[in-house]
């Protein structure tokens, strides 16, 4: 309707008569009317724009926030995981360590065993042939 009134208003290209200056100034009118409605709206697009970066940086900043946490706790948790293995390997190394010494240990055995069995079959040897 307000288009259908808006160019109902306009002068024709087929008429030659201007149109009375009444007519005019309700056309210049409506024209500012129309414009003042049209800033109205960019501004309210613009301040929507504006609400919505703020809401973004908003949720930005929490859920950076909310990151810096968890990754905090995951670190936590990461170097507790770290101290739990860490006493199992010295465990496991001290064992090891004891397990080393006695083979170590058994070896010396082994060999001054194996020097005392020789020189036993060196001594049988020698009597046999001095027999």
């Amino acid at each position: 309707q307000m288009d259908a009134f808006f160019f109902d208003k306009l002068p024709s290209t087929s008429q030659s008569t201007p149109k009375p200056r009444h007519e005019t100034t309700q056309v210049h009118s409506r024209i500012d009317d129309i414009g003042k409605k049209v800033q109205d709206l960019v501004g309210k697009i613009n301040d929507s724009r504006t609400m919505d970066q703020t809401i973004m940086d908003n949720f930005q900043d929490k859920l950076v926030e909310k990151v810096g946490e968890i990754c905090g706790q995951m670190k936590e948790h990461m170097y507790t995981v770290y101290e739990e293995n860490s006493h199992a390997m010295q465990a496991t190394l001290r064992e090891l360590t004891l397990v080393l010494e006695s083979c170590s240990k058994l070896n010396t055995e082994l060999h001054t065993v194996s020097q005392a069995l020789a020189g036993l079959n060196r001594g049988l040897t020698l009597h046999r042939s001095t027999e």
